[in-house]
């Protein structure tokens, strides 16, 4: 047994509302690994519509990694979103014409904070919302309707507005372990033949079998 095919867009038999993202992402400003799924009974095909303000003329990425589990109402606000701050007023004249585009400030000048990267094995829960540049490590868990506007520690737990740490999932021994295992880097046969200490949390077993 090899596990699913992660180049099938809707691996569950007659349950469309999951989706296996990389299938049907066509964005090139959005990366997705093998096995990433979204939720979403209106569409889970449709995800590209939860990343806000990508524009290619700004160049920024979503990365999202393997493994990670997407709720239905996840968004992403990318960098597009964001105003100057330097000038007397933050309105965005330049994008509406009639002359105003000559007051556009040089690309260098726009704020920008980075691409946004999820890690891999993160699941991000219902209608929770990642700001531009975030950084999300693995394993991490994003309880539902938070704002997550700064960068998410490896395996751990955040919620709220702005998100904040609630509680880390392992002992930071552990942690190191699993970041060096990158099981979700494995052959999917491997994979698939160690399962049962995955589901388990056996991280000792998990690494015996590495």
């Amino acid at each position: 047994m090899q596990g699913p095919n992660p180049n099938n867009p809707y691996p569950m038999a007659g349950f469309p509302q999951v989706c296996y993202l990389k299938n049907v992402v066509q964005n090139p400003q959005i990366e997705v690994g093998d096995y990433s799924y979204y939720d979403d009974p209106d569409g889970a095909e449709n995800f590209e519509r939860n990343v806000l303000y990508l524009f290619p003329f700004i160049g920024d990425k979503l990365v999202i990694g393997k493994f990670c589990a997407l709720a239905r109402g996840v968004k992403f606000i990318m960098n597009g979103a964001n105003h100057p701050l330097s000038g007397l007023s933050t309105y965005p004249f330049w994008i509406f014409g009639g002359g105003w585009e000559n007051s556009m400030p040089p690309k260098s000048e726009l704020p920008f904070k980075g691409d946004t990267r999820v890690g891999n094995d993160v699941w991000i829960g219902y209608d929770a919302l990642i700001m531009p540049g975030v950084n999300i490590g693995n394993g991490a868990i994003i309880s539902s309707r938070a704002v997550v506007t700064r960068d998410v520690p490896a395996y751990s737990v955040v919620g709220g507005n702005p998100a904040a740490v609630i509680k880390m999932r392992f002992e930071p021994e552990q942690i190191a372990r699993l970041e060096a295992l990158r099981w979700w880097d494995w052959p999917v046969d491997k994979i698939t033949a160690r399962l049962p200490h995955i589901v388990a949390g056996d991280i000792d077993a998990l690494g015996r079998d590495s």
